[in-house]
């Protein structure tokens, strides 16, 4: 599954393609910054990027990708966290998992906000190094440290700076602009958001981030410039939200906003300013898009929000449903106000898909008048699939394993085989002070690392399997203390398991001798003489016990 790497001479074409083609945005977009600098700037982006259409769900997202990140003319996908080749077929969660660039677990994981499932900051990344990459921030791993990943594209290590962190993501250098500019829009779109974990963001408008991370995601954003990888996706995803990464658009922004032109009054490029003569112009819906609501489960229905955003309107539009199964498709209105879609923050119909048979269904939502040219019309198509409800097994949830003063992993046992799972849920329960805080985390594979415990505190949580939207009954309850585990057990020197796809990967202040590996039943499967920090061992799926001879207690870990 190894890619074979691009040649030298292919990489010198490449990189000159940013230099002859830029991304290009509708007439208007772009309009209402024009005079504005720093925090009014990006204050005015916020206001023209935050309004979108929000993709249908979680569960779905294996298929947007489909749209957004294939390699051209091949059906692998585009991964900026592996060079392995997987095929765009493949089952989510084993192999492949739904990533968020931008941690879910710094914003507090809720799942029931856009930027849970906003396509700018969420890749197909390969498992193992999603997985290392856990929920640290970007950085720049210490000159001579020896990573405690790399798979030769993702590298986790000790970085340079971390805000804090425990250990920095440093990706390849030819996706670090990329990642910088997906930093810079998630912290314009969302610059409204409570940030919890703020090693690389910050709370507030402007600027948004730490000035460590400024630096860094400017020096990266310079070093790797907007490639056509970017531009197709951006134009791409815009047909899927309508919305777009200003800074995919133009560049620029990113300095006249944190960079070497702060203070100066921006100027939009003359393309994407205006219409000419002040000809109508409907700048979102995206004529001829498709609305996709994916997979809903027989007896569920499934919504979706349409934004209206231009400029020169009038009247007002006209917006109908036609086509084969457009009984299954319903409008919260049929009309829009030329007036409401010329406000900064346009306007939105909801459409929703309520399918009553099992099948692919598909039908047309037709705009027309609101100051159109006389029988002109846009046509948005609408497409969704109905499966048989699903019956899911009641999972049980199992020891927690990887505990330390903040954070452990909790762990469950996987579906029963026959059963097809798009997810799992955790539903954590926190207890703060006497105080019980409830939230829910997505999770990929029978595992997730959960942080931000302090001393005192203390959760419990259970799991549910995910399917269409559907969930398994919830499982048992498993209580994990912030002051328990590994670290109050240890002797002299400590030692903790970090475990993994295949492979353990042992942590310790020092080196340690006499290591002895014996598998659950006690029987002892390998030895090593010395360990150190970062060693890594593969080893076949199952739940070993870990002894040296400076820490005589068994640490238990779980291998995958």
């Amino acid at each position: 599954m190894q890619r074979n790497h691009i040649s030298i001479i292919a990489i010198l074409i490449m990189s000159v393609i940013p230099s002859l083609m830029m991304a290009e945005a509708p007439a208007g977009y772009y309009a209402s910054l024009k005079g504005k600098s720093e925090s009014a700037l990006k204050t005015a982006l916020y206001q023209i990027i935050n309004p979108h259409t929000q993709v249908s769900s979680y569960t779905a997202l294996p298929e947007y990708f489909k749209k957004t990140d294939v390699r051209p003319g091949t059906n692998y996908w585009w991964d900026m966290y592996s060079d392995l080749d997987v095929p765009t077929n493949i089952t989510f969660g084993t192999y492949m998992n739904r990533e968020h660039s931008l941690p879910k677990s710094w914003w507090g994981g809720l799942t029931n906000i856009p930027a849970y499932v906003d396509l700018f900051h969420l890749y197909p990344g390969e498992a193992k190094a999603n997985q290392a990459k856990s929920n640290y921030p970007l950085g720049e791993i210490k000159a001579g440290v020896t990573p405690k990943f790399n798979n030769g594209i993702t590298q986790v290590g000790t970085g340079v700076n971390s805000g804090g962190a425990a250990y920095v993501f440093e990706p390849a250098n030819e996706y670090k602009g990329d990642f910088a500019r997906t930093y810079f829009y998630m912290v314009t779109c969302y610059q409204n958001l409570d940030w919890k974990t703020t090693w690389q963001v910050a709370n507030g408008t402007y600027p948004s981030l730490q000035p460590w991370s400024v630096e860094l995601l400017l020096k990266w954003h310079r070093a790797d410039p907007v490639s056509e990888k970017e531009i197709n996706r951006n134009e791409a995803v815009y047909k899927i939200q309508n919305n777009r990464n200003p800074f995919i658009d133009d560049p620029d922004l990113v300095e006249y906003i944190w960079g070497d032109k702060k203070g100066q009054a921006y100027t939009p490029p003359t393309s994407g300013t205006t219409t000419p003569g002040g000809e109508f112009n409907l700048i979102t819906p995206v004529n001829g898009m498709y609305l996709d609501f994916n997979q809903v489960a027989l007896g569920n229905s499934t919504t979706s929000q349409l934004i209206f955003k231009g400029e020169n309107l009038s009247g007002t539009f006209s917006v109908s449903l036609t086509g084969l199964n457009k009984s299954l498709f319903t409008l919260s209105s049929k009309t829009v106000s030329a007036a409401a879609a010329m406000t900064t923050a346009g306007t939105y119909i909801t459409v929703t898909y309520t399918p009553n048979a099992i099948g692919s269904h598909t039908a047309d939502l037709l705009i027309t008048d609101g100051g159109m040219a006389d029988g002109a019309s846009y046509r948005i198509h609408l497409l969704g699939e109905c499966l048989a409800k699903p019956t899911l097994s009641q999972l049980t949830a199992t020891e927690a394993t990887n505990i330390t003063r903040n954070s452990y992993v909790a762990r469950w046992e996987q579906q029963p085989a026959d059963e097809v799972v798009d997810y799992y849920m955790v539903t954590v329960k926190r207890y703060k002070d006497g105080v019980a805080t409830t939230y829910e985390l997505p999770a990929e594979t029978d595992s997730l690392l959960i942080d931000g415990l302090d001393e005192g505190d203390y959760d419990t949580y259970a799991v549910q399997s995910v399917r269409l939207e559907e969930r398994s009954p919830i499982s048992n309850y498993v209580t994990v203390k912030a002051t328990s585990g590994i670290e109050d057990i240890l002797a002299d020197e400590p030692l903790a398991i970090e475990s993994g796809y295949g492979f353990l990967r042992f942590r310790c202040s020092m080196p340690q001798t006499g290591a002895r590996i014996y598998d659950i039943a006690g029987r002892m499967v390998t030895t090593i003489p010395e360990i150190y920090d970062g060693l890594e061992v593969e080893l076949p799926t199952g739940v070993y016990l870990i002894v040296t001879d400076s820490h005589a207690r068994p640490v238990k870990t779980i291998v995958r």
